[in-house]
C-alpha cells in the first residue's frame, strides 16, 4: 500500500509543467557539452604540434604568462614550480600542480584567449596545450598532441588529488543580510584590485585631469573608463582602440557615432578586434557607457 502511494506522487511529480521558458534544442545542448574527460572522452578530431603552439602561443597568450609562462605581474604563472607544492609558497602551475592534461585542454577551449573565449579552432587548442606542456617539460620539442595519445600523458601530481575522506556536513544556509541587486551590479571585478594592468599601460594616462573634470558627465565617463575599458583601451587588447590614438578611433567615428554607442553596448566581434557588451559589465547604464565612449573620442580630439 505504501509503495502504491509513492508511486502515484512519482507519477504526479513526473507530469508536473511549470510552463517556465522551452525545451533546449539539440544546437543549444551541444553548445554547453564540451567538456572533455581525463581519459579523453569528450574531445574532437584534430591535432596540434609544440612548434605550431609556440607561435599561436607568442600571439595569443604571451602577453599575460609572460614568455615562457612565468606570468606577467600577477597573471597565472603556467609552467615551472614542479616539486614546490610542500614548501612554504608553493608554485602552483600546469606542471606542478594539475592532475589532467585534459584540465588544460578544456581550459583553453572554454575560456581562453582572455577577452576572447572559445575563439580558437580545436587544432589551435591541441597546438597550444602541446606548447605549455613542453614549457613544463612534459613533452619533446617535437610531440605532436591528438585526441589518442592526450589521455596518456600523466602529469606530476595526478595522485596529489583524491576523493575527499571526510564525512558529508549540511549546513544551514545564509539569507539574511544578502546584497540588494543594486549592490551586486554596482562593482567591477576591476575595483577589487587584484587584476594586473601594470605591464597592459602605455604612455597616455588612463583618465587626464582637466578643467572639465568637474562637469559630472565627465566625471562618470572617467569613472566607467576606470571600470570597464581601461585593460583593453589603455594597450590595445584585443583590438581595441588605445585611449588617444587619433588616427585609430578616427577610422571608427567615420562610422557614425550611434555604430560606437551600439558596439559599446551590445558587443562588437570583427576581422580586427572583440568587445564584449558593455566591456563585461552589464550592471553598467547605457548612459555610463556612453559617456565613456565620448571621452575616449575626446581623448584622441575626435568630435
Amino acid at each position: 500500500m505504501l509503495f502504491c502511494a509513492f508511486s502515484a506522487i512519482s507519477i504526479v511529480h513526473a507530469e508536473t509543467r511549470f510552463n517556465i521558458g522551452q525545451s533546449a534544442t539539440a544546437e543549444q545542448i551541444a553548445g554547453w557539452d564540451i567538456d572533455v574527460r581525463p581519459d579523453g572522452f569528450g574531445l574532437p578530431d584534430g591535432s596540434g604540434s609544440v612548434e605550431s603552439g609556440e607561435m599561436l602561443y607568442d600571439e595569443k597568450c604571451s602577453s599575460c604568462h609572460g614568455v615562457s609562462g612565468e606570468g606577467e605581474d600577477r597573471w597565472p604563472v603556467i609552467a615551472g614550480g614542479i616539486g614546490t607544492l610542500m614548501e612554504e609558497k608553493p608554485e602552483k602551475t600546469v606542471g606542478s600542480y594539475w592532475p589532467y592534461v585534459s584540465t588544460l585542454w578544456d581550459y583553453i577551449h572554454r575560456a581562453m584567449p582572455f577577452l576572447q573565449p572559445q575563439s580558437l579552432t580545436d587544432n589551435e587548442v591541441y597546438a597550444l596545450t602541446a606548447y605549455v606542456l613542453y614549457l613544463n617539460d612534459q613533452v619533446d620539442e617535437d610531440f605532436v598532441l591528438t585526441k589518442h595519445n592526450l589521455a596518456a600523458i600523466t602529469l606530476p601530481n595526478e595522485k596529489g588529488f583524491f576523493i575527499d575522506p571526510r564525512p558529508e556536513v549540511l549546513n544551514s544556509r545564509c539569507m539574511t543580510n544578502c546584497l540588494t541587486t543594486e549592490q551586486m551590479s554596482s562593482w567591477s571585478a576591476a575595483d577589487l584590485g587584484v587584476t594586473p594592468l601594470g605591464h597592459l599601460s602605455n604612455s597616455v594616462p588612463v583618465a587626464s585631469q582637466d578643467s572639465s573634470e568637474s562637469d559630472e558627465a565627465n566625471a562618470l565617463a572617467i569613472e566607467t573608463y576606470k571600470k570597464a575599458c581601461v585593460i583593453c583601451h589603455d594597450a590595445g587588447v584585443a583590438g581595441a582602440p588605445i585611449l588617444g590614438d587619433k588616427e585609430d578611433w578616427r577610422q571608427r567615428r567615420e562610422k557614425g557615432l550611434e555604430v560606437l554607442y551600439q558596439n559599446a553596448l551590445n558587443g562588437y566581434l570583427g576581422e580586427k578586434g572583440y568587445m564584449p557588451a558593455k566591456g563585461g559589465n552589464l550592471g553598467l547604464t547605457d548612459e555610463s557607457v556612453k559617456a565613456a565612449v565620448d571621452y575616449m573620442l575626446s581623448a584622441g580630439a575626435i568630435d
